[in-house]
């Protein structure tokens, strides 16, 4: 079975809580064959407009020299549900191409409502979302917005939930690492043990890892 190239969309970086500068990062998944790689540092009202332009100039400036697609982003993390709109769009006018909510985990306290809110906003992935709701998901689908599936630690015990009901309501699944450090970025045939192992059948899995990122790439980009 052929697993495309892989593509990461939910990556941080020392702009917020990783450990890598940008270009290690970047340079980490190059080697590991990566088609391309989102930066998607957790931002709030204090920060987005220190890193997202940052972000962006790097990016642009390092597809100059090497062969992969650095897409700027960015993850609004642990903010007032009700503040998600307006903060989407600040991240969309300051150059993220990516707007990731982060969700509500099982493995940190998150606003409730935060889900809701995300999928009502112009965002683009809503990352480790807990015990999302038939409502939510139902939004997401209607609004093409995709759930994540992930390999982190902790936000992984979420995944077989997630997969269930984004399924039974036609939500788009990615699987991403939510990468901090080095050994966190994985290859296409770590991802694909992920979607499997979140209960999927290996069609739907292919298109977890594959076609939807795939989608989201052109869609973006």
């Amino acid at each position: 079975m052929e697993l495309g190239e892989r593509i990461e969309f939910h990556a941080h970086t020392i702009f917020s809580d990783g450990v890598l500068l940008p270009s290690e990062l970047v340079r980490l998944a190059k080697v590991m064959n990566h088609k391309a790689i989102a930066i998607t540092d957790h931002v709030d009202i204090s920060t987005l407009d220190h890193v997202i332009p940052r972000i962006v100039r790097f990016s642009e400036d390092l597809m100059k020299y090497w062969d992969i697609i650095v897409i700027p982003g960015a993850e609004l993390t642990m903010i007032p549900a009700e503040s998600i709109p307006e903060l989407t769009e600040k991240a969309r006018e300051y150059g993220a191409k990516l707007v990731l909510v982060h969700g509500e985990t099982l493995a940190e306290p998150v606003e409730e409502g935060t889900n809701l809110a995300a999928v009502n906003s112009d965002i683009d992935i809503l990352t480790h979302p807990g015990l999302i709701t038939e409502e939510v998901c139902k939004i997401a689908s209607k609004k093409d917005i995709v759930l994540e599936l992930t390999s982190r630690r902790g936000h992984c015990l979420q995944n077989g939930y997630v997969a269930k009901l984004a399924v039974e309501n036609g939500v788009k699944l990615i699987v991403c690492t939510d990468a901090h450090a080095p050994g966190d970025l994985i290859d296409q045939k770590e991802a694909w043990k992920v979607a499997v192992g979140a209960g999927l059948s290996k069609q739907q899995a292919l298109d977890t890892i594959k076609t939807t990122p795939e989608e989201l790439l052109k869609r973006i980009v």
